[in-house]
């Protein structure tokens, strides 16, 4: 083994090395989101010459082997002799890192706002590409490119064309030696060209995706009034306001030291109730993490807003001022800059820092906002209470997840002061069983016949609280609710409606390794073992998910008959259970006994029937699919009145137990 370690060791990486082999230093990753982001690299260039007025449309196509195709119909790349820098051009853009047509934009030549900044874009795609080939339409002329594994084979081929449409179409594989993952899905497509023609108006995408029988389906993409549409698209028909857009261009500088540059700034907004949105885009680039208009957003809204509640003595008594998550509780609002000088984080290009930016969209933003207030008072009314509504409800949220913490909070020591429950002996969490049962009367029965090593019981005292139809405030003001919430031990799943998480949700501290709901088998038993299921797909769904919550099933008929001299007892779960038994007993003498409740069952038949897990019959509470799942409990359970009517309208004959008068 050779640990030298001298002047030789130190080795620089060269041509398309640089790239193939530290992709993740270009494109923030060497996995598919590094993949991702080098297409995106070749469409920024193409929307960079549509926004230069060349080109209305861009051509996407995605191949079935992992291809990747992108058309305009710009100006063309130029390819021809570079006098400055000794060089073709197409060498320069292929093949040259930091080589461009963008670094001049504050002088306001080519590109003034662009969205390919720094010249690595194509070369680097070029760079970690399989194979790429280049058509480039300009001059009269249609010229030829290819290149493998970064390298160029067979140089520039040229001819003449009688078409006179120019543009550039570039095709490529991204290659599996540099990228663990080249297959670039198309909801990564519909993404970002749907976020491309947002702040691109009139600008528009198509995206050609290739089926497995060689044809293509087609989806375009476009806003003619960009942000404005888009804005009025996130709002939907639920919008408190309506779409308001505003626009401005300044001049200036990040430090005294730094040259000073344009920005154009753009924003649309409105309130709504039902969506909440806040996205930001500088010069094209979606910024995931927001940065500099960011933080002029927050900065911005809360100081007007707050200004205008305190003009109008809105706050309470001592009240505290509002946080910018009431505000964006119910703001859509997007914001489209572009600037001639741009501080990336870094190239993925998700945040910018620039301090004129920040500072120049600050005041523009207060500057509008605090006129549009004044203008539109009945719109400033809607703002501002359903702001303090929010304030309110963030307020409550908190205030009932610390008493939520505190009233869940402990260790078994707790279970000892949750009236009624019987605990088992058992600590092995993955023997131990709970029996959430109905009254008493239940409770009385099946401690005498359970299994106590590991069984446990709680009792519910009558009907609990629907939790689909009540806040959290009113939830956890029930007894039994915490007291059972209490006996699992694992917290809670809770979210207001404007996604405030107060979770206290741990799965490896649930105690139990079977939640079991154990009712009566009529119409008030159905009802309370409803409400327990909702009651856990409110509050604990995991558990529901993972498989934890089960129902046993209890007998609807005691048949009792003689078999020979001995006295035998069987139990029907349904009514084709007891014809079975019935039809096996053939002419014996019989009884047969409608099951009574729970609390009048004998322990042994309690023991044989319910909790025995050789004979009892448990159905495990899966939901095979969550959307049908939640979709069904808001129509059973939920506050859509109309539905119900309308589904028990057209089902309820299917469960009417109809009596012969005949």
């Amino acid at each position: 083994m050779n640990n030298k370690y001298d002047d030789n060791s130190i080795k620089s990486l060269k041509g398309a090395e640089r790239v193939r082999k530290r992709p993740g230093v270009i494109f923030g990753s060497d996995g598919i989101d590094g993949c991702c982001h080098s297409v995106f690299e070749i469409l920024s260039n193409s929307i960079d010459e549509a926004r230069e007025g060349y080109g209305t449309v861009i051509n996407v196509t995605k191949l079935l082997d992992g291809s990747i195709q992108i058309e305009d119909f710009g100006r063309g790349i130029p390819v021809g002799f570079n006098e400055s820098e000794k060089r073709f051009n197409w060498e320069l853009v292929f093949c040259e890192m930091y080589a461009g047509g963008k670094y001049n934009n504050n002088s306001g030549e080519n590109y003034e706002y662009s969205l390919g900044l720094n010249g690595l874009g194509t070369c680097a795609t070029q760079y970690s590409a399989e194979y790429m080939d280049v058509e480039i339409r300009r001059d009269g002329q249609i010229h030829r490119l290819h290149f493998e594994k970064g390298e160029n084979i067979g140089g520039l081929t040229s001819e003449p064309t009688r078409f006179k449409a120019t543009g550039t179409k570039i095709t490529w594989r991204p290659d599996l030696d540099v990228f663990t993952d080249i297959d670039v899905p198309k909801e990564y497509f519909f993404d970002v060209l749907k976020k491309q023609a947002v702040v691109n108006p009139g600008l528009k995408f198509v995206f050609h995706n290739q089926n497995e029988d060689k044809t293509f389906t087609d989806t375009e993409f476009v806003y003619e009034n960009g942000i404005t549409d888009y804005v009025s698209e996130l709002a939907g028909d639920k919008a408190m306001t309506l779409p308001v857009y505003f626009e401005t261009e300044k001049r200036g500088k990040d430090r005294d030291d730094k040259p000073e540059y344009k920005v154009k700034l753009s924003v649309a907004f409105c309130f709504s109730n039902e969506s909440n949105v806040t996205e930001y885009y500088h010069n094209s680039s979606f910024l995931e993490y927001g940065g500099s208009p960011d933080k002029a957003l927050k900065s911005a809204f809360v100081s007007v807003i707050d200004q205008y509640i305190k003009q109008e003595d809105k706050y309470k008594k001592n009240e505290s001022k509002i946080l910018f998550t009431d505000i964006a509780d119910c703001l859509c609002f997007v914001s489209n800059s572009f600037s001639t000088e741009t501080s990336y984080e870094n190239q993925t290009k998700k945040s910018i820092t620039n301090k004129f930016i920040q500072d120049a969209m600050t005041d523009f933003l207060k500057e509008n906002l605090t006129v549009y207030l004044i203008e539109n008072k009945a719109d400033a009314e809607k703002i501002v209470n359903q702001v303090l509504i929010n304030k309110h409800s963030r307020e409550n949220a908190e205030k009932t997840r610390i008493d939520v913490k505190k009233k869940l909070s402990g260790n078994n020591d707790v279970l000892s002061k949750v009236p009624k429950f019987v605990d088992c002996r058992s600590k092995d969490v993955d023997k131990r069983e709970v029996y959430i049962v109905e009254g008493d009367s239940a409770l009385t029965s099946c401690k005498l016949g359970r299994d106590s090593e590991f069984q446990a019981i709680i009792p519910v005292r009558g009907k609990i609280l629907n939790c689909l139809k009540s806040d959290y405030d009113k939830i956890f003001k029930s007894e039994i609710i915490v007291d059972l919430m209490k006996v699992l031990g694992c917290g809670i799943e809770a979210r207001t409606k404007h996604n405030k998480d107060f979770n206290t949700f741990e799965l490896e501290n649930l105690r139990w390794n079977k939640i079991i709901i154990c009712t009566d088998a009529d119409v008030d038993g159905y009802q309370i073992r409803t409400l327990i299921l909702t009651m856990l797909y409110r509050l604990v769904p995991t558990l529901i998910e993972k498989g934890f919550v089960y129902i046993a099933e209890s007998p609807l008929f005691e048949i009792s008959y003689k078999d020979g001299k001995e006295e035998k007892t069987e139990f029907a779960y349904t009514e084709n259970e007891k014809t079975e038994i019935l039809d096996k007993i053939g002419d014996s003498k019989y009884s047969i006994q409608r099951s009574k409740g729970l609390g009048e069952n004998q322990p042994e038949m309690m023991w044989q029937t319910t909790m025995n897990p050789e004979t009892r019959r448990l159905i495990r509470v899966v939901p095979d699919d969550a959307a049908l799942s939640q979709a069904k409990f808001e129509l059973l359970l939920g506050d859509d009145l109309n539905g119900r009517k309308e589904h028990i309208a057209k089902n309820g004959r299917k469960y009417l137990e109809f009596i012969d008068v005949s």
